[in-house]
């Protein structure tokens, strides 16, 4: 079966599934990152992160 990239809203908790699928990519890294392995995101952004690695890295690149 062939995987379907996700469109999701991100919320503070939670997120909201706009188009069905099975997975979002990464903003910093590229990496795919299945549903229900998808932890990390920022709200303002509208980003999803790998882990909190890319989170810190994003949030580190925003500040300078």
């Amino acid at each position: 079966m062939k995987k379907k990239l996700a469109k999701l809203k991100y919320l503070p908790n939670n997120f909201k599934i706009e188009e069905s699928g099975d997975y979002v990519i990464c903003a910093v890294s590229g990496k795919i990152i299945n549903l229900d392995q998808l932890n990390y995101w920022n709200v303002d952004l509208q980003e999803p992160y790998y882990s909190y690695k890319e989170a810190f890295k994003k949030k580190e690149l925003s500040s300078k």
